[in-house]
């Protein structure tokens, strides 16, 4: 009986989706957990920019890359910003669900509030370790140590930034950034868990896939389109800043492994993948044919040799057009451009996520609750 209510519900989720990271794809499993079919809203850039500041990402690529996550099943464009019963009523959707921290309007307004007035909102954990806001700050910072070797690789910078959210201490209670820490449990819960089945055609693409973004996803739904199973393999953080330079990745190797999971075009992801692609490689995943997109490919810095030298011997390496333009690179370039435009968005969220968990605090102490 229980099975077949859960078969009825269909869920209502909203936001921003602002580079969409691996915390927005962990609140949508959350929510598709609580019935059978996801429905999400994503704000226009006029809206955000009103109640916010300005988006990294325009409309039609936070539309795109929301629509991409393996648990969405339909994406309502131009969503309002505050959440009413009459949105909820329109697609049939039982309740609405978010993280929990608070989102407010321009004005200060809890945008759940209806729903929340209503009995029909509910509420999962949101994914300490990683915000839009941390992630704008890394960026603005590209200087800063957020990139380390060793056994500091994986550790998320402390150091002050008054304009960037990234000091957890005096800092917004949730996108003050804490440090990220993977388990095998939140791996298991991305991961699709499936192996491919006989006769299926195996493809292999590999990257640092840094900041997930549209560029990504087109291309790897072209790869997926040349077979059955796509497995991606990941370069671990020395290998890519080896590639890139300066402070790249942005991103961990295991931050960018819950990204890339995320998404409905990913059968499988080889963690910490060898830059070339050897035979043992090929063999031990039995691939079928290898893909590279457009960007340059250089040779491994320890030999020179050519990366995907092997499989072009066997005669199944192709390259990949995706027709999309967008890099990482172009991302950050995006971000320094508008530096104190980002500054300033940043600096207004914390102070308003601020006020608002301290009236919060106050409000459970004087109901008893703390």
């Amino acid at each position: 009986m229980e099975a077949e209510k859960k078969k009825q519900i269909r869920v209502w989720c909203d936001g921003c989706y602002d580079m969409v990271h691996f915390g927005h794809a962990n609140s949508l499993r959350q929510a598709k957990a609580l019935g059978a079919y996801l429905i999400v809203g994503v704000h226009t850039d006029e809206e955000i920019t009103k109640h916010k500041g300005p988006p990294v990402y325009t409309e039609e690529e936070r539309y795109k890359m929301v629509r991409a996550i393996k648990w969405v099943d339909e994406v309502v464009e131009g969503a309002p910003y505050v959440t009413t019963l009459e949105t909820l009523d329109k697609y049939n959707c039982d309740f609405c669900v978010h993280g929990d921290d608070i989102t407010m309007t321009a004005d200060g307004v809890d945008t759940y509030h209806l729903v929340k007035e209503a009995g029909r909102y509910k509420e999962v954990k949101r994914t300490a370790g990683v915000s839009t806001t941390d992630l704008v700050g890394r960026m603005l910072l590209m200087t800063r140590q957020h990139f380390y070797r060793g056994q500091r690789e994986y550790e998320v910078g402390k150091e002050g930034s008054s304009t960037m959210g990234q000091d957890s201490a005096a800092r917004s209670p949730w996108t003050g950034c804490s440090q990220f820490l993977p388990t095998t449990q939140k791996i298991i819960q991305f991961s699709e868990g499936k192996e491919p089945k006989p006769g299926d055609r195996i493809v292999y693409v590999a990257g640092a896939f840094d900041l997930f973004h549209v560029g990504h996803l087109d291309f790897l739904e072209k790869a997926r389109a040349e077979g059955d199973f796509l497995i991606v393999g990941l370069h671990t953080d020395p290998v890519v800043n080896s590639y890139k330079g300066k402070n790249y990745p942005i991103m961990n190797l295991h931050e960018r492994v819950l990204s890339v999971l995320a998404c409905k075009y990913v059968s499988e992801v080889v963690i910490g993948a060898p830059y070339v692609v050897s035979a043992d490689l090929m063999d031990h995943f039995k691939i079928d044919i290898v893909c590279h997109g457009n960007t340059p490919i250089q040779p491994d810095s320890e030999t020179g040799e050519d990366a995907y030298g092997i499989p072009k011997k066997r005669g199944c390496f192709k390259f990949l057009d995706s027709s999309n333009q967008m890099t990482t690179e172009k991302i950050v370039e995006r971000i320094i451009q508008h530096r104190l435009e980002f500054e300033t968005r940043n600096q207004k969220k914390e102070l308003k996520e601020i006020a608002a968990f301290e009236a919060m605090k106050k409000s459970q102490m004087l109901n008893g609750e703390a």
